[in-house]
């Protein structure tokens, strides 16, 4: 069965994982300008915490400070990111934000998940991506981790260390996607300053530099082939890009708002999209054809939840929710988990697909048992937002990476 994992109600609304395994956006005359924020607040009587992203770049001085936005300019047209979310007490309104209870995991022997290694001030400013591969050639393992710092970086893992390798310069926003191919060959990483930029993983050079057009490139996905890369645009349409190529082959359109998540498919044969309006669509990639678009029951009155789907039939299988409120069941729920404390940030399942990880602005990092629906382990070593997960290509480490500029590896029982 193939199934499919999304993030419901997060930051970035609708992030897709597969498995085998509101926000305005203002256009305006004269100085056109397209607007996503993200903005978060939770309050407890006295006691406030919000996250706010926001980036600014800035000849001369350059400034960041735990925010982000993307600016783009020519003459006077000005494009930008941002995405808002707010839960206020009283009338109970939410957008975009993931809560819930804190639930304590199963035991798990000791010694059984560990932390292996810190990698410290890895980035000057938040790491918002990471990415694991393997090298068909050597078998060299490389992670690949892009920050609002504008880096990317590329780091080798070996002998339970990593050791940077390359710092790849060229974007001039933030990073916010990286991927690598699927021969360990070749990264790609996408930027607020629109661009796509194609990586050489042995050199550290760049190959080619694609312009997807503003706000048109914020999640990059391998194709399994490696022979296409797929970007979400801000008018709802998947854009395919050659590698070889460098050029636009094709679009997908979902008729839909913009698109933040993409993900192949481990056959290739399927492309999921995840929009900002908590809508998923599925593609079928020889025809084109729209084969299924996925909306949570009760959207907007369930918040902070990760739905798994059978793409087969477009049926949810299993919710796993982390918010305090009541939640409206689905005549094919499976199964209902409480999990974080906050927004989840990410998810990513295990080569095979036993286990799946899901991180958190609540600082943790949570292992789950994909039959059973339990939490089995958490991590709780950030000082930040975690917003990365991945698995390695064994499933026997995890990296995360988060707001506190942190690269952590975790060992996994196998």
């Amino acid at each position: 069965m193939m199934r499919l994992t999304r993030i419901s109600s997060s930051p970035f609304s609708s992030r897709v994982q597969w498995v085998l395994g509101p926000t305005p956006s203002t256009r305006q005359s004269g100085h056109q300008q397209s607007a996503l924020r993200l903005t978060g607040h939770q309050q407890s009587g006295h006691q406030q915490s919000a996250l706010r992203l926001t980036g600014h770049q800035q000849s001369g001085h350059q400034q960041s400070a735990l925010r982000l936005t993307g600016h783009q300019q020519s003459g006077h047209q000005q494009s930008a990111l941002r995405l808002t979310g707010h839960q206020q007490s009283g009338h109970q309104q939410s957008a975009l934000r993931l809560t819930g209870h804190q639930q304590s995991c199963k035991p798990v022997a000791m010694g059984m998940y560990s932390i292996l290694f810190k990698q410290e001030h890895a980035h000057d400013d938040a790491i918002w991506t990471a990415a694991w591969g393997r090298s068909e050639a050597d078998g060299s393992e490389t992670i690949v981790t892009g920050s609002l710092d504008d880096m990317v970086k590329v780091w080798k893992w070996s002998d339970e260390k990593l050791e940077l390798q390359w710092n790849l310069e060229g974007h001039q926003l933030g990073v916010v996607s990286v991927d690598i191919s699927h021969d360990g060959a070749v990264a790609a990483s996408s930027s607020l300053d629109a661009h796509i930029r194609l990586w050489d993983l042995d050199s550290g050079k760049q190959i080619k530099s694609m312009d997807a057009g503003p706000v048109d490139a914020w999640s990059v996905a391998f194709s399994p082939d490696s022979k296409h890369i797929a970007t979400g645009s801000h008018l709802g349409k998947v854009n395919i890009f050659g590698v070889e190529s460098g050029k636009k082959e094709y679009s997908l359109d979902t008729r839909g708002k913009f698109i933040l998540s993409i993900a192949y498919s481990p056959d290739g044969k399927y492309l999921a999209s995840g929009a900002i309006d908590g809508i998923i669509n599925i593609f079928d990639i020889a025809t084109g054809k729209l084969l299924h678009t996925l909306e949570e029951p009760g959207r907007g009155a369930i918040d902070g939840i990760i739905n798994i789907f059978d793409i087969a039939t477009g049926k949810l299988l299993h919710t796993l929710e982390g918010h305090a409120m009541p939640i409206r069941q689905h005549a094919n729920l499976a199964g209902t988990l409480s999990g974080h404390a906050s927004w989840v940030l990410g998810v990513a399942f295990s080569p095979d697909h036993a286990h799946f990880v899901s991180s958190s602005s609540d600082k943790s990092v949570k292992v789950w048992d994909t039959n059973s629906r339990v939490c089995v382990n958490t991590f709780f070593d950030h000082q930040d937002q975690v917003w990365s997960v991945k698995y390695n290509n064994t499933g026997s480490k995890i990296i995360s990476a988060g707001e506190d500029r942190a690269i952590h590896i975790y060992d996994c029982p196998m």
